[in-house]
């Protein structure tokens, strides 16, 4: 089933996620729900407060972007989707790198993010098998955007106070429900 997706100004995308304490019918429930989110929307990573759940879950996607990676980025992929639940993400490289992010839930909004390049994750995977990553390039950029939906960080918390004072104006408009995506919106707190 499709969720809608919640926006910029929600409380669901500030709070803090819970760790899952065991599988169940309901969680496969939720992951393949919000695998069918994020794919309808055109996404490549969901996490559970963007569908207004407070598990610390996320999933993530890179198949639409094989074309455009690296062979060598290509190779190293996991099998795609991944999901992520309790992740911890146990290191990062001091070697940081620039991206342009943007997120399901502030449509039409993309900025400059300064992100580590490399990061080292613990997590469990959808068995509940524990899993470690070390990862770099594109999926390291997007467990770490994902990851801070976990903490209640938007993409827009990393960008400058300038950049984030132009943005004020459409950033408003989300909050008040003023905004238009090709996918279901949550615009108001149930």
């Amino acid at each position: 089933m499709i969720l809608p997706i919640r926006v910029y100004g929600d409380p669901a995308l500030r709070v803090q996620t819970e760790d899952v304490t065991e599988d169940s019918p309901e969680l496969q429930q939720l992951i393949d729900d919000m695998i069918e989110t994020m794919r309808g929307a055109a996404g490549i990573g969901l996490a559970a407060p963007q569908v207004g759940r407070t598990e610390r879950l996320f999933i993530v996607d890179l198949s639409p972007l094989l074309d455009e990676m690296a062979p060598e980025e290509r190779a190293a992929l996991p099998p795609q989707p991944m999901v992520f639940i309790n992740p911890d993400i146990v290191w990062e490289s001091e070697a940081d790198v620039e991206f342009e992010e943007g997120c399901l839930s502030i449509p039409d909004i993309r900025e400059i993010v300064i992100r580590p390049e490399q990061i080292r994750i613990e997590y469990l995977d959808r068995h509940f098998e524990p899993q470690a990553l070390d990862v770099d390039a594109l999926l390291a950029r997007v467990i770490q955007h994902e990851f801070d939906h976990l903490e209640g960080v938007l993409f827009v918390d990393h960008i400058s106070a300038f950049r984030r004072r132009l943005l004020r104006r459409r950033l408003r408009d989300m909050t008040k429900g003023n905004v238009e995506a090709d996918y279901p919106l949550a615009t108001s707190v149930a």
